[in-house]
């Protein structure tokens, strides 16, 4: 967005007159805003982006034990969790970034961004990478921008065609069959104590039954199962249906493709985001065995369904034969499921190939911070007391942005003693800057056995003008 075309938006906002003519200072204003918004916009999402890496494995890994230990819970409990974590997928990221957005709302500053305490060599190699994060922060965010701007044109492709194939006709357009199944839905919904008038729709090109809209739902349904699926086997089938439609399953569905769109590089997100499809389907299958009364009619419609898929040509892209096979066996044979530990050897393979890398890379270099060795809790900053470096105002002018590596040493008493430069800026004065701001934040010393110690930790700045 252009300085001009802020200035136009301005303009049609602001009351003017020729008494009040607009003020000749807003359009310098405008572009000083602009400037600083996307200055300070681009590196915070970006940061979040990557910090959602973690988080993200972490969310994964939590949900994945809990949905273990319920196992064999109702499929509801299963869902909730699933649901709950991922928008906690959402939520954690969005709040990083209006933390990082708040943080850096003030005056010109440099943020801090901890690094462990590890030897010398380790975080020198660590803060390489750090640095070429930040220096590559805005081809992060626009490579993320033009995935994410895909993923949701493909949803609102998918909106389209849904919103065509659900469009009402007159009665006299429809086909018999249409009216004879509209008027079996119908008494089906009623039978489910669903009030709303759902409508239905025949439609060819589709693998299996699909259930759109939440307030005007419509129930899609392949012309292939019309034809070629004893009508009760039918019924089961638009049982399941109505099971989305009282849960209003379809606006979930589109939460959740705006979080896959968003976050489409973690493979938690589609992890989870498939757990939900599954209990889903799961849910809606007990609500329409509770309804028929026939858990089997309903796994034989199931049975059917994938013979079908896999024996029409225009339905093959679409099978989905493993979970329509998982299904059929939970309702022929609800047996409770034992504890699969098979399924954790990979995790556990992970977990063990990043520790043997961190040993590996803490034993080949000769420790530079032996003082904190065997120290069980860190010194801890006491914020009250740290303030931001402030920008040097010569490097402002200058146009001057880098990152400086501090390390820094706490006594006892909580006060720094020493620092010294594991990377410098490229500017001595921002480098000054940032080692005088840490001698003046005071700190809870680091503990080993339970007394205090003096340590060694280090801390990022990153020089970001906004």
């Amino acid at each position: 967005m252009s300085a001009g075309l802020v200035t136009g938006l301005l303009s049609a906002l602001l009351p003017t007159s020729p008494l009040a003519p607009l003020p000749s200072h807003l359009p310098d204003v405008a572009t000083r805003l602009l400037s600083a918004l996307s200055n300070a916009f681009v590196p915070s999402l970006g940061w979040a982006l990557l910090h959602f890496v973690w988080q993200g494995a972490l969310i994964g890994c939590a949900t994945a034990v809990l949905l273990v230990a319920l196992r064999n819970a109702r499929p509801e409990r299963r869902y909730a969790v699933a649901c709950l974590a991922l928008l906690l997928c959402f939520i954690w990221p969005a709040v990083n970034l209006v933390s990082m957005l708040l943080d850096d709302s003030g005056t010109a500053a440099a943020r801090a961004l901890p690094l462990a305490s590890a030897p010398a060599a380790v975080l020198r190699d660590a803060v390489d990478v750090l640095a070429w994060l930040q220096q590559h922060l805005d081809w992060i965010v626009s490579a993320w921008a033009t995935c994410a701007a895909a993923f949701g044109l493909r949803m609102a492709l998918g909106l389209v065609w849904v919103g065509r194939a659900s469009h009402v006709r007159a009665a006299s357009a429809q086909s018999n069959e249409e009216r004879v199944w509209q008027t079996k839905l119908a008494r089906l919904a009623t039978r489910c104590g669903i009030d709303r008038q759902v409508r239905l729709r025949i439609v060819d090109s589709l693998a299996s039954p699909v259930t759109a809209g939440c307030w005007r739902p419509v129930v899609l349904v392949p012309a292939a199962l019309v034809t070629g699926m004893p009508p009760q086997l039918l019924e089961a089938l638009l049982a399941h249906e109505l099971g989305h439609v009282r849960r209003h399953d379809y606006l979930v569905n589109l939460v959740q493709n705006v979080i896959e769109a968003l976050l489409f590089y973690h493979p938690a997100v589609w992890w989870i985001s498939r757990r939900i499809r599954q209990e889903r389907e799961q849910i809606a299958d007990d609500f329409a065995a509770r309804r028929l009364g026939e858990p089997r009619r309903l796994a034989q419609a199931l049975s059917e369904l994938e013979r079908l898929q896999f024996s029409g040509h225009h339905l093959a892209q679409a099978a989905a034969g493993g979970d329509l096979t998982a299904r059929i066996r939970r309702l022929v044979r609800p047996d409770p499921q034992a504890l699969d530990w098979r399924a954790a050897v990979p995790v556990l393979g992970l977990v063990l190939a990043c520790a043997a890398s961190a040993h590996a890379l803490a034993t080949r270099h000769v420790p530079a911070l032996a003082p904190t060795a065997g120290i069980t809790r860190p010194a801890i900053a006491d914020f009250s007391s740290c303030t931001k470096p402030q920008y040097p105002q010569a490097d402002i002018a200058a146009g001057h942005e880098g990152t400086v590596t501090v390390n820094f040493r706490v006594d006892v008493s909580g006060v720094v003693t020493e620092s010294t430069i594991l990377r410098s800026s490229g500017y001595a004065s921002m480098d000054e800057a940032a080692r005088g701001a840490l001698h003046r934040c005071r700190f809870v010393p680091a503990m080993r056995d339970g007394k205090p110690v003096s340590s060694w930790q280090p801390v990022q700045y990153i020089w970001t003008l906004a």
